[in-house]
């Protein structure tokens, strides 16, 4: 794994809770979902209460998926942190926190620091190198 794999791996795990977590809004709506049937055939009832319940169901797995990334998340986060307090020059770990823990876009990462867009670039590969003394890629 290299430094940016570490680095990076928080916001992968970001990713996915946010997935999962639009994948719940959109079995809510389903659930919630009011069709009426323009029929004389009668309702089989059953069978509407059965989707339902498959659909909590998978509601609740999902909540149980996400409860344990957000544990993951948290877990990275904490060993992404300790990695970056090892950096010496307070510039480079508030750009590394910035990108890799908060998230932000490089442009956001410039104006926050008040530096030009090149600037902000070479300053994250001097902050790359300064932790390639700290975590040994495995």
């Amino acid at each position: 794994m290299t430094t940016k794999e570490f680095l990076n791996q928080a916001y992968r795990i970001d990713q996915r809770i946010n997935s999962k977590l639009e994948q719940i809004i959109s079995l809510h709506t389903l659930a919630t979902k009011a069709t009426s049937a323009l029929s004389d055939m009668p309702i089989n009832k059953s069978e509407s209460q059965s989707k339902m319940a498959d659909i909590i169901a998978k509601i609740v797995d999902l909540e149980t998926e996400i409860n344990k990334d957000i544990d993951k998340l948290v877990d990275t986060k904490k060993q992404i942190m300790s990695v970056i307090r090892k950096v010496k020059n307070p510039e480079y770990q508030t750009l590394l926190e910035l990108r890799y823990l908060c998230f932000n876009t490089w442009e956001k990462i410039a104006v926050d620091m008040h530096y030009g867009i090149d600037n902000i670039f070479k300053l994250h590969q001097k902050a790359l190198r300064s932790i390639n003394i700290f975590y040994v890629v495995q």
